[in-house]
């Protein structure tokens, strides 16, 4: 045994590199020139049959086909990852098999570490993310100054440089912005509402809701870029408001559907269908899990996104929904219509119980003008309608809901559009857009007109003020233009 294995072991210089280098010339044939040992450094093989010599990849016979297949199975490389230098990975040679073994082994001599560069370090997935939406943010910003990305970024979870001062200062009053601060282009259609997020922490969020087909979220507090562009719905939107969690909105379109997406994601996550166009929609405020929605249809339907199914239906003999708005606490709800009949005052505004679907009042505006939308004040106790009259009506929000005879808000206009209007954070002022494309401004309590701002070219259908910081304020119009006031 001794000679045995010194005769083994004799092998000369010449006759080693030969053999290796045969070694080299099969691997390179069989398994291609990038899985060569030249390159990986030694190689490892499984353990083999010594009565079966088909499996040599030279081997002959009639079984020649299927014993290259199982040569190459057996005989792929293993590559173990030993470190780094200077930033690659770097492959260890695995040890020699004993010797006498059956198995086919590697040169004796074991070759040099070489680096893989053909191997790439292990990255996080959430620094794949944050990479990828730095990316989109560097190579698609649009000539407008937007940006559209198909994710969330990081604007949509941590709170804003700009929002984090204000979120625990006092409010000292309602401060009225003075100029625009940003101009965008926003959508290709006009633009039906623009919704500030009412969480606090991402209060920098816009949503904004067109008839191009599309929802889209805006940094709209910072940079005023496009995180997010929605577009779930095969119809105008008509309508959008944002989830009380702030991660998420709600959509409803002229495809009768309304959809749940998701921010951060960007996934739907709740789709369900009507069987009318959807205009106005609007989220239950004691059960986040429970939406209004109404339309081109005489009946309202209350949905729960958990089964995706109709747990209330409100009945009315009107032929089109324009506007839905809960009273405090949540019990109570009033819903405007399109009926403008001379016998019609008992259809325009109709305050409804939510638990039992019945009518609570229907004798609330008693004037020949439909009311496209509603604002509540955020002490709970009144509410508005804008109407066509070219003027706003106060309500009390009490029963029997009567409406203040002695406050109206007039100075726009409204001919036909669904001008939106909207209460300040405090309740001390009232903003309103205008078909003429102006901002108006007014005292709650005088009813006077505090300023006018000229904001847009075509009508300005909805205006929203920024819930946290001062002066801030986002308005939109019916060419698709998009404003950031302070």
């Amino acid at each position: 045994m001794a000679s045995l294995v010194a005769y083994e072991d004799s092998d000369t210089e010449d006759e080693s590199t030969t053999q290796e280098g045969t070694i080299h010339q099969n691997s390179e044939s069989d398994f291609g020139a990038e899985n060569s040992l030249g390159q990986h450094g030694a190689i490892e093989f499984g353990p083999t049959d010594p009565h079966e010599s088909s499996l040599s990849p030279q081997g002959g016979g009639q079984d020649g086909q299927e014993s290259r297949s199982l040569w190459e199975f057996c005989y792929s490389p293993w590559i173990q990852p030993d470190g780094t230098q200077d930033g690659v990975a770097v492959v260890r040679s695995l040890p020699q098999t004993a010797q006498g073994s059956s198995c086919v082994g590697p040169p004796k001599r074991p070759l040099k570490e070489t680096p893989m560069t053909g191997i790439r370090p292990y990255v996080p997935k959430r620094q794949r993310l944050s990479q990828q939406v730095a990316a989109s943010s560097e190579g698609d910003i649009q000539g407008d100054g937007s940006v559209i990305s198909g994710t969330g970024s990081r604007l949509l979870t941590e709170v804003s440089e700009i929002i984090s001062p204000f979120l625990r200062r006092k409010s000292t009053g309602t401060e009225l912005p003075r100029r625009v601060r940003l101009r965008v282009q926003a959508h290709q259609g006009p633009v039906n509402t623009v919704q500030w997020c009412p969480v606090p922490h991402f209060s920098h969020l816009l949503l904004s809701a067109s008839m191009d087909l599309t929802a889209k979220v805006w940094d709209g507090a910072g940079s005023g870029w496009c995180l997010f562009t929605s577009s779930a719905h095969s119809g105008a939107v008509r309508d959008a408001s944002w989830m009380p969690c702030g991660r998420r909105f709600l959509t409803g379109s002229f495809d009768n559907s309304a959809i749940v997406t998701d921010v951060e994601t960007g996934q739907v996550v709740v789709k369900v269908g009507n069987q009318f166009k959807v205009t106005c929609l609007t989220v239950q405020p004691s059960d986040p899990n429970i939406f209004l929605c109404g339309g081109f249809s005489p009946e309202v339907k209350a949905w729960d996104i958990r089964t995706c199914k109709v747990v209330r239906s409100y009945q009315a003999g009107i032929q089109q929904t324009l506007d839905i708005l809960f009273l405090p606490g949540g019990k109570e709800f009033v819903t405007s219509s399109d009926s403008v009949s001379r016998d019609s005052a008992d259809r325009t505004l109709i305050a409804w119980d939510f638990q039992t679907t019945a009518k609570v009042s229907n004798q609330i505006f008693h004037e020949r003008y439909t009311c496209p939308s509603m604002a509540l004040h955020p002490q709970g106790d009144e509410f508005v309608a804008q109407t066509n009259g070219n003027y706003m009506a106060l309500f009390s929000a009490r029963r029997p809901y009567r409406m203040n005879k002695r406050k109206r808000y007039e100075g726009h206009r409204v001919e036909g559009y669904a001008v939106g209007c909207e209460f300040s954070a405090d309740g001390t002022v009232l903003l309103s857009g205008s078909s003429s494309g102006s901002l108006h401004f007014y005292d709650q309590q005088s009813s006077r007109q505090l300023r006018l701002l000229h904001a847009h070219q075509q009508a300005c259908v909805c205006a929203s003020m920024h819930p946290v910081l001062p002066a801030v304020m986002a308005s939109c119009d019916w060419g698709g233009e998009l404003c950031i006031w302070h």
